[in-house]
């Protein structure tokens, strides 16, 4: 039986810890969803949304998993008769090309090796061949703790294939990193809220391109759930198509207030300087699994160079300390672990983890 009064303090890479704050919004009287108060919510925490994401365009609140906006950008930008690039680098990015392909659409996939970025480059070279409508690429891969150099990317891209449209997975990256959705000209963008955004799971956030939504004109099957033509007619009376989560949407609103109150300048300095204190101490316990360059500031996924038995250290610690970090994902497990930094923690939390870390492992 869980004790709902004392649950476990959560380092893993998403859900992450959600503070009582945070918690008491979830928990306010709810609203009907084609009632003005409901609009009035919706629209603050859209226009909010816009400046935490640097956009001018279109901003949906999806009631769904991330993995909802990997299906969204594709059933509504990608043509039956068109091909995908995919990028992928880790497991989550591998998982978007199977879902491009369940779609029923065309795909190519440039791969590299677990903890190596996708470089500007690489998909310049691809997208030479002019065979590709659209192109995926991750921020940040959550199970390699790597950030792709997106920004290098996006540059690249504007100039040599301002057509080619540009769906991005930042799940793990979103608040957490930089992100000025119109200045990179991406066209779909998507996270979900358990991460960076610190709210529990159960809604996406996805800033949607203007081309986006004109090119899902002309795609036929864009399937209903998530038809970006009806959620921009919905955006226009601040509703959604169907019923939101209205939770999530007032935790969200609440914790847009606070990101906004700090800067996002700020906001993302205080990921990096979680990172850098993470990091220096896998370097020096341990080593990263992924090149320093290249490093998540959001989550680190720790090389276990020195053989511990991951799942029982953090069995260890949830027993003795009721907290627990993620072993590796995957093909990675045991290999690997991963200590989230994001959201609300701080830095006297990750200084709590890694002492007690330390005394496991010493």
């Amino acid at each position: 039986m869980v004790d709902w009064k004392n649950p476990p303090r959560l380092f893993i890479p998403g859900p992450v810890k959600v503070d009582d704050d945070v918690l008491e919004q979830l928990g306010r009287p709810t609203l009907g969803h084609r009632l003005k108060e409901y609009s009035q919510l919706h629209g603050e925490t859209v226009d909010m949304l816009r400046k935490v994401l640097f956009t001018e365009q279109n901003v949906f609140l999806l009631s769904s998993s991330g993995s909802g906006g990997w299906e969204a950008s594709v059933r509504n930008c990608v043509g039956a008769d068109e091909t995908v690039l995919c990028t992928c680098c880790g497991a989550f990015s591998d998982k978007w090309a199977g879902v491009v392909k369940s779609c029923g659409r065309s795909v190519d996939e440039l791969k590299v090796a677990w903890g190596k970025p996708v470089l500007p480059e690489m998909i310049d070279e691809k997208l030479a061949t002019g065979k590709y409508a659209a192109v995926t690429l991750i921020y940040n891969e959550t199970s390699t703790g790597l950030t792709n150099p997106l920004y290098e990317v996006g540059e690249m891209m504007k100039e040599k294939y301002p057509d080619v449209l540009v769906f991005v997975d930042a799940v793990s990256g979103m608040v957490g990193l930089p992100l000025h959705f119109d200045r990179l000209g991406w066209d779909v963008v998507f996270a979900s809220v358990q991460k960076a955004f610190a709210i529990p799971p159960g809604l996406t956030v996805a800033a949607v391109s203007n081309r986006a939504i004109e090119k899902s004109k002309e795609v036929p099957g864009r399937g209903y759930y998530f038809d970006f033509q009806n959620f921009a007619k919905s955006n226009e009376k601040s509703q959604t198509p169907t019923t939101p989560s209205i939770p999530h949407i007032m935790a969200l609103n609440h914790q847009c207030h606070k990101l906004l109150a700090e800067g996002m300048e700020k906001v993302w300095q205080r990921h990096k300087d979680m990172g850098d204190f993470v990091r220096a101490w896998a370097k020096e316990k341990f080593a990263l699994f992924c090149e320093d360059r290249y490093a998540s500031n959001t989550l680190t996924t720790v090389k276990n160079t020195r053989g511990i038995n991951v799942g029982e250290t953090i069995k260890a610690l949830q027993e003795k300390h009721n907290t627990v970090f993620g072993n590796g994902y995957g093909k990675l497990k045991e290999e690997t672990f991963r200590i989230a930094h994001m959201g609300d923690i701080t830095l006297d939390d990750l200084k709590q983890l890694l002492g007690w870390l330390d005394d496991e492992i010493a």
